[in-house]
């Protein structure tokens, strides 16, 4: 099977559907391809979950709960380990991650939910754990935003993780949480090679709008840093301390770093990507990956999946720690939990009456 014989997609973090590993049957395009067929469009699918705060045990995340607006993201990011999440749907960790989005749009409703249930103990929500909810479609159906707004009237902690200067529009929303020490944002840099970037990140914003982002959140008083993530050993490692202090100057206060994982399909996806836009380095890339993970390419123990070990994830954790000490960044601010109110709805009809 050869990847590499379908033509690059503009736009697309790849080109090609890697087998799903739970189904039996796959169709191989890789040796085929009409020159007149259209470029695959994003869908955006109706999710209907009935659920949507998701628990979570891994005490390598940074919170027990999380909430995620959508499933599969045209951010298109190459290396995205969320991508095999798409393989329980049905769908390829490849072009379908990117181009089959499914959308929770009652989330806001059952969020509402959840925090109205005596059961709920408040607590740091993660807004999202998987993939990305300020992507592209967020702009016009603002799903995340209204899951904010819910937060907001809760005062439920919050921290949120995203590549998107749009997490700057709700400016308004993360100013209310930030008053009650409730909210944290971090911005994930890659690189800040731009022609990089715009390959392997491809609808993603741009290193520059991510930089002005964290300068205008910082500007409104809400606590933001920045994760160099994923540093791609052999590709982007040594731009860390110049992706730390870039962040530092724009006003991050904190910092953190998580080393390239490729758990299934993601593999395949990113070992592709690298043989179409940087063939020179793919090897290089991959066998420095084997190193820091016992020879294998992922390695899903929490303490290794993130940081790797040997010589090279030490290397690389003492250049973290370094450039993040003479910066004066620290670790992402505790967040409080102290002032949550139950939904309106939940407070009475008293309170519901009188509004």
């Amino acid at each position: 099977m050869d990847a590499l014989n379908l033509p690059t997609l503009k736009g697309r973090g790849t080109s090609w559907n890697p087998p799903n590993r739970f189904e039996r049957l796959h169709v191989d395009r890789s040796d085929w391809h009409d020159p007149d067929d259209p470029a695959p469009e994003t869908m955006l699918l109706q999710d209907a979950s009935r659920s949507i705060v998701a628990k979570n045990d891994s005490p390598d995340v940074g919170f027990d709960a999380g909430v995620n607006p959508y499933r599969g993201c045209s951010h298109g990011c190459a290396y995205c380990y969320a991508r095999p999440m798409h393989e329980y749907l049905g769908f390829s960790a490849g072009l379908d991650f990117e181009t089959r989005i499914l959308v929770k749009e009652r989330a806001p409703e059952l969020l509402r939910e959840a925090l109205s249930s005596p059961r709920w103990r408040p607590q740091v929500i993660g807004l999202s754990g998987a993939t990305d909810a300020y992507q592209p479609a967020e702009r016009r159906l603002r799903v995340t935003r209204r899951c904010l707004e819910v937060l907001a009237e809760c005062r439920n902690p919050v921290t949120i993780i995203t590549k998107s200067y749009l997490v700057t529009r709700d400016v308004d929303l993360l100013t209310e949480l930030a008053d009650h020490q409730a909210v944290s944002v971090v911005l994930s840099i890659t690189s800040l090679q731009n022609e990089v970037q715009r390959s392997m990140e491809p609808r993603a914003s741009s290193p520059a709008r991510r930089l002005g982002a964290i300068e205008l959140l910082a500007r409104a008083g809400i606590p933001v840093g920045v994760n160099v993530a994923p540093v791609v050993p052999g590709l982007t490692d040594h731009e860390m301390p110049e992706i730390l202090a870039a962040a530092a100057q724009a006003g991050a206060t904190f910092a953190s770093y998580i080393v390239l994982r490729l758990p299934h399909g993601v593999k395949d996806t990113f070992s592709e990507w690298l043989a179409r836009h940087v063939p020179d380095r793919r090897d290089k890339v991959l066998n420095r990956v084997k190193e820091m993970r016992g020879g294998a390419l992922y390695d899903s123990r929490y303490a290794v999946r993130g940081g790797g070990e040997g010589p090279w994830a030490e290397q690389l954790r003492s250049l973290f720690h370094v450039a993040r000490n003479r910066l004066a960044m620290g670790d992402p601010p505790a967040l409080s939990a102290a002032a949550f109110r139950r939904p309106s709805s939940a407070r009475g009809p008293q309170i519901e009456l009188f509004g």
